[in-house]
């Protein structure tokens, strides 16, 4: 498949993807922010989105609408600070859909 691809997290996260020529959203931390880059990013019908785990929360009152579809497939991804488990987590929702097993089940 072919498409697009966005990235969304701080300024540090999304600077090596810039390099590889990939659209990236820089962003603060204020959920407004945050919110209205994904919106802009779910209307460009981008095929992946790279969201920083710290934005995850955020992002997914945005592209929860987009569960049931096969784009945009949003990967979270643990950055400078200690990871949560919240990329782990969404992981496994998408797993789980995909494949109809808990496989990260008891992680």
């Amino acid at each position: 498949m072919e498409g697009k691809i966005a990235v969304i997290g701080d300024t540090d996260f999304v600077m090596p993807f810039s390099a590889l020529g990939v659209d990236t959203y820089a962003v603060s931390d204020v959920r407004k922010e945050i919110t209205e880059a994904a919106t802009k990013i779910a209307g460009e019908k981008y095929a992946l989105v790279v969201v920083a785990e710290d934005k995850l929360k955020a992002v997914e009152e945005v592209f929860s609408a987009y569960q049931n579809q096969p784009t945009p497939c949003v990967v979270a991804v643990p950055f400078t600070t200690e990871s949560k488990g919240l990329a782990t987590e969404a992981l496994g929702k998408v797993l789980k859909i995909a494949t109809g097993i808990d496989i990260l089940q008891g992680n």
